[in-house]
Parts: structure tokens; C-alpha cells; sequence
């Protein structure tokens, strides 16, 4: 499993990678301001609530980050086929190269990913055996932080006692 940075060149990828990074940052900034701090001042919520949703935040956007450079297990232009296992591997019939069963060619990506199992737009990157657990973990930061904003717009609205002051 290699640590390689990759980084994939494609218009649409980065559109919806400049999306989430803007929802990210709203609901960063406009979630604490409007929810989170009022009823952190008028003592409703515990500073522990609001550094458990920066926390949250703070997973959910280095998650991002590391699943979208993380290399998702692009084939070496010569890969080393053991001798034992020359049998397994066919040859690909878009970029010509060898490459072991259960790998697939990346039509955005344009080269042979181990093990790939979709190239996400979201991420602008294919996940693959080098990545995949990365991906999930992106996938599981997201629900909690969702989840976490979705419980405080709950309590906000029907649970805590209207501010006092107003929010502008």
C-alpha cells in the first residue's frame, strides 16, 4: 500500500470538490454562529457540544483532503508480474498494459486501478485498494458531522427555549 499523492486533472472533479469545500465552510462558520454559540451563551448547550461539532468538522474536511490525493492503487507503466501468478493477469485493452484480475481502467483517471470500485467526482479520484478505507472514513465523517448538525437544528427549533436575544 503506497502513500503516493495523487492528483487527478479533471474540470468537473474540482467543480464538485470546490462544492463541498463551500458547504463545508458554511455550514462551518453559519451553523456555530446562528445554533451553536447564542445557546452556548444563554447556557443551553455545554462548551463540549460545540468543540465536539468543530472536532467533527475538523475529521470531515482532512478526511476529504486525504481521500481525494491518496494514490487509489494506479498500476507502474512495467509493473513486476511474479512468475506465479502470470496466468491472473490479462491485458488491458485501452492503455495495453498487463494488469492483475479484478483491476479496471479509470476512463477519467485514463490508467489501471487495483481493485477500483468507482471513480467518485466528489472526491475527483478513483477509489481503489489503496484508498478505499480512506473513502469510507470520509463517508463516515460525513454522517457523523450530518447527523451532529441535523440533531442541533432539531433541538434549536424544538427543543431549547427561543434565544432571549435576538441573532441577527
Amino acid at each position: 500500500m503506497g502513500q503516493r499523492i495523487h492528483f487527478v486533472v479533471d474540470p468537473q472533479g474540482w467543480c464538485c470538490m470546490g462544492l463541498i469545500i463551500f458547504i463545508w465552510l458554511y455550514n462551518t462558520i453559519f451553523i456555530p454562529k446562528v445554533i451553536l454559540f447564542p445557546h452556548y451563551e444563554e447556557g443551553n448547550i455545554s462548551v463540549v457540544a460545540v468543540l465536539c461539532y468543530y472536532f467533527c468538522s475538523l475529521f470531515c474536511i482532512v478526511s476529504l483532503f486525504r481521500a481525494s490525493v491518496a494514490d487509489p492503487g494506479k498500476l507502474p507503466e512495467n509493473p513486476k508480474i511474479p512468475i506465479t501468478e502470470l496466468e491472473s493477469w490479462e491485458l488491458c485493452n485501452k492503455c495495453n498494459m498487463m494488469r492483475p484480475k479484478r483491476s479496471h481502467h479509470c476512463s477519467r483517471c485514463g490508467h489501471c486501478v487495483r481493485r477500483m470500485d468507482h471513480h467518485c467526482p466528489w472526491i475527483n479520484n478513483c477509489v481503489g485498494e489503496d484508498n478505499h478505507w480512506l473513502f469510507l472514513q470520509l463517508c463516515f465523517y460525513t454522517q457523523i458531522l450530518s447527523s451532529y448538525t441535523l440533531i442541533l437544528d432539531f433541538c434549536h427549533y424544538y427543543y431549547f427555549l427561543p434565544l432571549k436575544k435576538k441573532n441577527w
